[in-house]
């Protein structure tokens, strides 16, 4: 008799307990244009509010103002992912890989060149009345250096994370979901990121501001690279705005 072959006296193990199991799959987000939406309204009706409440605002006053409708509208966009998704982490790519944020980091200094090009160009446009929502609000207004400091930090760092949760995250999000094409969803929020921020001005500056930042997520596919973008951007109007409300600079 001939020796079987291994193939056919080995059997193949049992796929059974936890090692073997199949990892469960990541559910798609029930999230759409309602939700940014609603976390857009969120952020206009804080700030309303606010400026409804501080007529006459102190220094606390305008921080809170410059701080706290941003990061509510953030604070919307995740927890929207937590109820009606997997979390910021998976649905939106915001997770450390270091491929991310080199290419965020070099998109976002290619664009820290053009804003400083555009912005020139524009503050000669509009001539001695250029001027930012957040220059406007702290002109004449002398913060001590500890809000000074927050001011700064949340310009440079927090703002932009709030703000890719609404527009990269969110809107992003519930377009792919309509199955919109990625260049559309890039032109989309790109526009839609400089007309709500509410500054009709600045609104063709802002859209040239958002250009490489939307650039950085259609690329990597992930949100980290369009925040580091976003905050490599953001740094020098952060200083700006730091000498601002420390008075070494008029508005």
């Amino acid at each position: 008799m001939s020796t079987p072959h291994a193939s056919e006296t080995e059997s193949e193990p049992v796929r059974s307990g936890p090692s073997w199991a199949a990892p469960a799959p990541v559910r798609t987000h029930r999230w759409g244009l309602g939700a940014f939406l609603f976390a857009e309204a969120v952020f206009v009706l804080t700030s309303v509010v606010l400026a409804a409440v501080f007529s006459a605002p102190g220094t606390a006053a305008v921080v809170l103002m410059l701080v706290l409708p941003t990061v509510l509208a953030g604070l919307v966009a995740v927890g929207i992912t937590l109820v009606r998704g997997n979390g910021p982490r998976l649905d939106f790519g915001l997770q450390w890989r270091r491929s991310d944020v080199t290419t965020g980091l070099a998109i976002g200094g290619i664009g820290l060149v053009t804003t400083m090009v555009a912005t020139t160009l524009w503050m000669r446009w509009e001539g001695a009345g250029a001027n930012s929502t957040v220059s406007s609000v702290l002109d004449g207004v002398r913060l001590p250096p500890a809000l000074a400091v927050l001011v700064f930090l949340h310009i440079w760092l927090v703002a932009p994370v709030c703000e890719e949760l609404l527009y990269r995250g969110l809107l992003w999000g519930a377009m792919e979901r309509m199955r919109w094409s990625q260049l559309n969803v890039f032109v989309l929020s790109t526009a839609l990121f400089a007309i709500g921020h509410l500054e009709p001005s600045r609104t063709w500056l802002l859209l040239i501001i958002a250009i490489p930042i939307g650039l950085a997520r259609m690329v990597t596919g992930r949100l980290t690279a369009s925040v580091i973008a976003h905050q490599v951007n953001n740094f020098l109007p952060a200083v700006g705005v730091l000498l601002i409300a420390m008075g070494w600079m008029p508005a």
